[in-house]
């Protein structure tokens, strides 16, 4: 088939929200010797890093990859294994690499990698971001990965806790969620969540956590995404010698909420920050979904490529379940 020339594109003019955005039809790039060239199907709405498609052109020197290849991005294709360095912070999709926020994609064949047979596109786009967060928050950690019979708290609804519960289902774990609403409590519950927690209705919602682990010790893990507003409560619910993997500042900063170091030197705890992990952990991701039949949780509302806008703005409503999923090509 004829390759494309052009490609309809989202391009951010100014920060200024949804309102920055701007739509556009530019010239596809040439394709270089390491790239490979795909279709995109489908576009998380973090804007320029994750999503999965159809490959449909690889350049000369590509040998892992082939046309007709299903694949989802690597937001980080520098961080290939082992611990993070500081210049891979500089070659992230989106970054030193043009993104996906457009039909057709060219980035370096590095920055892709198989599809899970089990996942459709739309579950297939919510890994690059969201699912291999939840996983370095669970296993990642050196020498302390998430054990079967392990307590896990995850904090709300979004992509990244939903993915940890269902990963830490997978492995054996118990979870404790926590959510706004009664409607998403249920959801949850179906998920497979030992115990929900409205954080509306609890204020004290550590302490409960707390108290319903065996002799009331904690959890072993907690994926925090609240930042500031949160880690408090997460101490708290957290036991002795436990782990949080801050993933996020979801709740804002809030500098007097923050804990004190004392907090958690009282606690012997662990704090790291749970980035996307490198490709290693990726393909080990990959290789679990496909074990367990992983199905990723999308939200029921998919939008378009011209409604990128109305996507951002529902996102930030805070009415989703589960990740928000832009349709770029239909036809892949």
């Amino acid at each position: 088939m004829s390759l494309p020339q052009n490609s309809t594109q989202w391009v951010v003019k100014r920060f200024d929200g949804p309102s920055g955005l701007e739509i556009q039809v530019a010239p596809i790039p040439q394709l270089g010797p390491n790239d490979g060239h795909y279709e995109h199907s489908l576009k998380g709405v973090v804007p320029v890093s994750d999503g999965s498609g159809v490959i449909i052109a690889i350049g000369s020197n590509v040998q892992n990859f082939q046309i007709g290849d299903r694949v989802t991005t690597i937001m980080n294709g520098a961080h290939q294994s082992g611990p993070m360095k500081p210049h891979y912070m500089g070659a992230l999709l989106g970054n030193a690499y043009h993104g996906v926020f457009q039909e057709y994609v060219v980035i370096p064949a590095q920055y892709v990698i198989a599809l899970p047979c089990n996942l459709s596109f739309i579950e297939g786009s919510r890994l690059s971001v969201a699912g291999l967060t939840a996983w370095n928050a669970l296993f990642g950690a050196q020498g302390r990965p998430l054990r079967p019979g392990q307590w896990v708290l995850t904090q709300g609804t979004g992509g990244v806790s939903t993915f940890a519960i269902l990963f830490a289902k997978a492995a054996g774990a118990k979870v404790i969620a926590t959510t706004s609403s009664a409607e998403k409590a249920k959801k949850l519950q179906e998920m497979g969540a030992n115990h929900v927690i409205n954080y509306r209705e609890v204020e004290d919602w550590g302490a409960q956590a707390q108290a319903l682990t065996p002799e009331e010790e904690g959890v072993d893990i907690v994926v925090e995404i609240g930042g500031g507003a949160t880690l408090k409560q997460s101490l708290v619910a957290l036991k002795m010698d436990g782990l949080i993997s801050v993933v996020g500042v979801r709740a804002g900063t809030h500098p007097e909420e923050q804990p004190v170091l004392m907090d958690m030197f009282f606690r012997f705890c662990t704090t790291r920050i749970a980035y996307v992990g490198p490709r290693v952990q990726f393909e080990e991701m990959n290789r679990a979904i496909e074990a367990n039949n992983i199905k990723p949780v999308i939200d029921g509302r998919v939008f378009s490529l011209e409604e990128a806008r109305d996507a951002f703005e529902y996102l930030e409503s805070m009415k989703h379940f589960g990740k928000v999923c832009i349709e770029v090509v239909k036809s892949v």
